[in-house]
This record gives structure tokens, C-alpha cells and sequence, in this order.
């Protein structure tokens, strides 16, 4: 008789299906298009930004140096 042991090398998908949330600090001169394009590969992914930021944001024009805006995963 043959007994095989077999061991799963996978401890945890939580990364995968739930990535960490990321931060970025305003600097003087941002825009959440800049952000966006720096994070997302295009501008024109602002409002994703935007809309994570609900919180602390009323205008996507106004944001400011110092702020700490959660930049969300990108959409697919």
C-alpha cells in the first residue's frame, strides 16, 4: 500500500481578491488627472479617484497639498 502526502503551497488569497488599498499625498500643483495618469496609466481615470474620496472631497478641481487621497484598484 502507498500513502502519498500532499501539501498546498497556496496559505492565503486575500491579497489577490482584496489588494491593498494604496495612499497618495497631494503635492503643491496636483491634479487628479495627473494622479490618475501617474497611477492608472491614463487621465482620464480621475473620477475613480474622486469617487474614493467622497469623504474628503466636494469639487475634483479642489484638492490640496498635504491631503491623503486612497487610490483604489484599478477598473478592469
Amino acid at each position: 500500500m502507498i500513502v502519498e502526502t500532499l501539501q498546498g503551497g497556496v496559505t492565503s488569497t486575500e491579497e489577490i481578491v482584496n489588494p491593498p488599498e494604496q495612499t497618495y499625498t497631494v503635492a503643491k500643483g496636483d491634479t487628479l488627472s495627473a494622479i490618475a495618469k501617474q497611477f492608472y496609466g491614463k487621465a482620464s481615470a480621475w473620477p475613480q479617484i474622486f469617487e474614493a474620496n467622497r469623504d474628503q472631497l466636494d469639487d475634483p478641481d479642489r484638492i490640496k497639498p498635504g491631503q491623503v487621497l486612497k487610490i483604489p484598484p484599478a477598473k478592469a
